[in-house]
């Protein structure tokens, strides 16, 4: 379905006119991030699992933008999507592979299917809408940016099935660059920390999260409002960049990334001695995008099961 609004967008610079995909575009930094770059005059095209949601954002945005109900995961969903973009807006200069979920707690006690659906979003989703989408990307010698974290950076424990698929996608972006440079095409890597999302709010109320942000030192245990996110973000796709850090002092995690495995795993051998053999359960995926995705996944029902957070006392 596609919104057109009768008030304008920015007349001028290098995404006017210029189709720009976003998953995970329902809430938090995909929702920033399509207000922000169609202020700057780019046709939103933008994908979800939260119809609804969509619908909405779609509505409030000005200049032109649709908007399609897609699992990331679905390859034949994607594909479908990646035509119906073409046929309502246009050949897509700009990818952003936003989707993500996440769970928390002992690998252990993780339920094997919503591990592997944290994977299969965050990861194997990124590169099946790259797929998708390189065709017309090929076309317009266009720029994908691909949505990491700090946990590429810094995997911590009790993460780790989003510290795997976030490393994942780094990998996958690293070596997509290098596949398809000679075409024209540019790639990015966005590495960003804690942002003030709907997510990252459904998990500070788990007995796991407030564990591992309570021992983090400052600045890793920081949560930052979303628009100093959204601006890097396009700052970064106006100039095609290669890396993204948000906030900056991500650079030099980046450089003294050799140091902090082992620095991490000092610190969580301490705490998680400390805390002894008291239970951290597992979060199941967290937040309402957490919820959507859980739906949309396999019928498994240990997946269903794990859509609930479970509180501890």
């Amino acid at each position: 379905m596609m919104t057109r609004r009768q008030h304008r967008p920015s007349d001028s610079g290098p995404l006017k006119d210029r189709v720009v995909v976003v998953t995970g575009a329902a809430r938090g930094l995909g929702e920033g991030l399509a207000h922000a770059l169609a202020r700057r005059g780019a046709r939103l095209a933008l994908l979800g699992l939260e119809e609804e949601r969509l619908r909405r954002l779609a509505a409030a945005l000005p200049g032109r933008s649709a908007h399609w109900t897609v699992d990331v995961a679905d390859a034949d969903g994607l594909a479908a999507a990646a035509e119906a973009v073409r046929d309502t807006l246009g050949e897509p200069s700009v990818v952003v592979a936003n989707a993500g979920v996440a769970l928390g707690g002992p690998l252990l006690e993780c339920e094997p299917a919503a591990w592997r659906r944290v994977v299969d979003v965050n990861l194997v989703g990124s590169a099946l809408t790259v797929r998708a989408f390189l065709p017309g990307l090929l076309r317009t010698h266009g720029y994908y940016l691909q949505v990491a974290s700090l946990a590429a950076l810094a995997p911590s424990p009790l993460l780790t099935a989003y510290c795997a698929s976030k490393s994942g996608v780094e990998a996958f972006a690293h070596a997509f660059r290098a596949e398809v440079a000679h075409q024209g095409v540019g790639v990015g890597i966005a590495y960003l920390s804690w942002a003030d999302t709907d997510m990252i709010r459904a998990a500070d109320e788990t007995a796991v999260f407030r564990e591992l942000r309570t021992h983090m030192p400052w600045p890793l245990s920081a949560t930052h409002g979303t628009a100093p996110f959204v601006r890097a973000m396009v700052r970064g796709i106006e100039r095609r960049s290669a890396h993204v850090y948000a906030p900056r002092w991500l650079r030099g995690a980046n450089a003294a990334r050799a140091c902090l495995p082992s620095v991490i795993t000092y610190r969580s051998r301490q705490v998680l001695a400390a805390h002894g053999d008291a239970p951290l359960p597992p979060t199941g995926l967290l937040g309402p995008g957490g919820s959507a995705a859980g739906s949309a996944g396999p019928d498994h029902p240990e997946l269903r099961a794990a859509e609930e957070p479970r509180q501890a006392e």
